[in-house]
């Protein structure tokens, strides 16, 4: 029995590629197609495939993770590996975190993708060495816990609003805003609006 395969990707080019790929290996099946993550969820439901191909970026509507974490709570659940260009430490644990067996960045050979599928439906990880020792990395990491106000004061910083526009926006005073920015970089650990924002940036707070 062949693995059957639902592919997950915004653009039916990739879609068309990876569906070409597949076309002359007996053992993976492509039996179906989703273009955002609530189609994928809804075709998952009714198709029952062993594994999801899905991309992380979605476009509007839920990403890869989100789709990832409704897919594992379908039952029986498929195994779902993410497909994807971005690198990011953290973009790769919340993947795992979120019940992903696997990440792959797209750079990798047709051979690598079709050897994962097999991994993934049999119940393995796959995950490159380095990519795995990233994931306990971050693991290991604390979590920085950000409240919803200190997210949208971050969000604010980072299209460069002065203190007085923040406070406009979210119809606050100045001095709550200085305070929340207080909150902020202690949390962070860091000393400038700027790092602030890096941080940010580099951890997927924002």
């Amino acid at each position: 029995m062949p693995i059957t395969v639902l592919l997950v990707d915004d653009h039916p080019v990739v879609r068309t590629g990876l569906r070409a790929l597949f076309e002359h290996d007996d053992d993976v099946e492509v039996i179906g197609e989703a273009a955002s993550g609530e189609e994928a969820i809804t075709l998952s439901d009714h198709l029952h495939p062993d594994v999801v191909l899905c991309d992380l970026r979605l476009g509007p509507g839920i990403d890869g993770v989100a789709t990832t974490a409704a897919l594992r709570a379908q039952r029986p659940a498929p195994a779902v590996i993410i497909l994807t260009t971005f690198d990011r430490d953290v973009e790769i644990l919340r993947a795992i975190e979120a019940g992903a067996a696997g990440y792959l960045l797209k750079d990798v050979s047709p051979q690598t993708i079709v050897s994962s599928l097999r991994e993934a439906a049999a119940g393995g990880m796959v995950l490159a060495p380095e990519m795995a020792q990233r994931v306990v990395n971050g693991m290991r990491r604390p979590r920085v816990r950000l409240t919803e106000r200190e997210i949208e004061v971050l969000k604010l910083l980072d299209t460069g609003a002065t203190n007085k526009e923040i406070a406009r926006t979210l119809f606050v005073t100045e001095a709550t805003v200085k305070t929340h920015l207080v909150h902020l970089f202690a949390k962070l650990n860091v000393e400038s609006r700027a790092k602030a924002v890096t941080l940010a940036r580099e951890t997927g707070l924002i």
